[in-house]
């Protein structure tokens, strides 16, 4: 499998038509997969939003209060409360915003991005990344699209590249009954493929200032092993996310 990045894509203003944007600066083929970071996904579509927008209310004033009472250092209540607003649940407040998107996705902050928004304060996530991501398959020679975003995981440090959107593949493919070098028979392997395409794209593309917002991976072969569209964990069977509703965060680390 080969990766490289499109080259030459413009400050992304709303509106714009992402798809024609890529398909005028790369030359593509029909079995391509292209990852497009969910930061430019979000400015096509006039995810950009100020803290004006979100009069904080009361719950959003107390997270703020105890985060800086936590960190040492302030915290702006507005920026609580449009994490709240793009959150269905909040796993974690404190020492930090652990919340679940509408779309499913779990991370910091609801995954809103206070960086490279020239024309607001905040970058909120796609509402739907899945339909942006069949929106831009549309406009391309390939069917095959992956909306990425970067967030940490638990017992690892620093940040990865996931996808948070996906349209014309299984988001995964189910290794269970192959048999091993060894002839046993694998029973609990489901790889997740659009999280390795999202981070094997992340690395091409790279961050800040010199980050590339779109990267094809071409020669990627599915393969004839079964496929699911599985790709965010049910709470009956995330049983890390159990485990969160029953702590809360103390200083000095204890529960």
């Amino acid at each position: 499998m080969e990766l490289f990045t499109v080259a030459d894509i413009p400050e992304i203003e709303p509106g714009d038509d992402l798809a024609a944007i890529i398909a005028d600066r790369a030359d593509l083929r029909a079995d391509d997969v292209v990852c497009v970071a969910s930061t430019v996904v979000s400015k096509a579509e006039g995810r950009i939003a100020d803290l004006a927008d979100f009069p904080p209310g009361p719950r959003a004033r107390e997270i703020a209060d105890r985060l800086a009472a936590i960190t040492g250092e302030e915290k702006d209540p507005r920026f609580a409360q449009a994490v709240l607003e793009e959150s269905v649940d909040l796993l974690m407040e404190a020492p930090f915003l652990l919340t679940e998107t509408r779309f499913g996705h779990i991370g910091v902050n609801a995954g809103i991005d206070r960086s490279n928004v020239p024309d607001g304060d905040l970058l909120l996530l796609p509402k739907r990344p899945s339909e942006s991501a069949a929106r831009i398959a549309d406009g391309l020679p390939t069917d095959r699209v992956v909306v990425t975003d970067t967030c940490g995981r638990p017992f690892r440090y620093g940040q990865r590249g996931v996808a948070i959107g996906w349209d014309g593949l299984p988001a995964s493919r189910d290794w269970r009954g192959q048999r091993d070098r060894d002839g046993r028979e694998m029973g609990v392997t489901v790889q997740n493929v659009i999280d390795e395409l999202a981070a094997a794209a992340n690395l091409v593309a790279g961050e800040g200032a010199g980050g590339t917002p779109a990267v094809v991976a071409r020669d990627f072969e599915f393969g004839d092993l079964p496929g699911s569209d599985n790709h965010f964990r049910e709470i009956e069977g995330d049983y890390v996310r159990q485990a969160l509703r029953g702590w809360s965060y103390q200083a000095g680390g204890e529960a």
